[in-house]
């Protein structure tokens, strides 16, 4: 299990060129030199794949769904996976056509996302860091989420070689996992910058300009917190204990 994490895509391997091939701007720095765009452009020179999203209209979804369970959310497009690029001028056409639009990036191709509680998040971040720990970007989303950037697990060219994680989360099952959510294969984030109903936003508390950490160097912190937040909120029933037991 821990070779699968040790492996290095030809994808990541670009990431580390490239975040050594040039002294890195931080997410605040990349803002002030050119806005969202340049933010968006930014996490995609790291290596995220993008694809468009839908945008808050009003207190709504841009898109067409009647009562949409994730506005503002989710991807414009059933072919997300596929159409999810790092390619700069391809992102800078959809920024031009659909300025409003959100981004998403799909998770488990160059990397997993592992997304907690606010709460929980930030007090795993100061530990992490307080120890020495290497911590990737993270974002923080104001309807109470907190995500870390890790290295992917991986997609091993043999089926067999994939193991599956209690935590998996997919678009579908965020519900299931009101602790700790692992997106990796099939499943997406919203990037930083955007946008959500109610004036509330998803931004960098540490950008993209940092290196990918393995993400079982913050697997620990991260589940410590977790079950320290929902001890602290036992009362509340839709909080289950990390990992969760019947």
């Amino acid at each position: 299990m821990s070779a699968e994490f040790g492996r290095r895509s030809g994808a990541q391997g670009r990431i580390s060129q490239w975040l050594r091939g040039r002294r890195p701007k931080g997410a605040t720095e990349i803002a002030a030199d050119g806005g969202r765009e340049a933010l968006l452009i930014a996490a995609a020179a790291a290596g995220l794949p993008l694809a468009q999203a839908a945008y808050p209209s009003g207190y709504r979804c841009s898109c067409d769904r009647v009562g949409c369970p994730t506005p503002a959310r989710h991807p414009v497009s059933f072919a997300w996976q596929t159409q999810s690029t790092t390619d700069r001028a391809q992102i800078e056409r959809w920024v031009r056509h659909q300025p409003q639009a959100n981004f998403i990036t799909a998770t488990g191709m160059v990397h997993d996302v592992l997304d907690v509680p606010v709460d929980a998040g930030r007090k795993a971040l100061e530990r992490l860091l307080a120890s020495g720990v290497e911590v990737g970007p993270v974002a923080q989303s104001g309807d109470g989420r907190m995500f870390f950037f890790t290295l992917t697990r991986g997609t091993p060219e043999d089926e067999d070689e994939w193991w599956p994680c209690e935590l998996d989360s997919h678009p579908e099952t965020t519900d299931e996992h009101p602790g700790l959510r692992w997106h990796c294969r099939g499943s997406y984030v919203l990037v930083p910058p955007a946008q959500l109903p109610g004036g509330l936003t998803v931004d960098w508390v540490r950008g993209p300009e940092h290196p990918l950490p393995d993400p079982l160097s913050l697997l620990e912190a991260l589940t410590d917190a977790c079950a320290r937040y929902v001890g602290e909120n036992e009362s509340d029933d839709q909080l289950a204990a990390w990992p969760h037991r019947n």
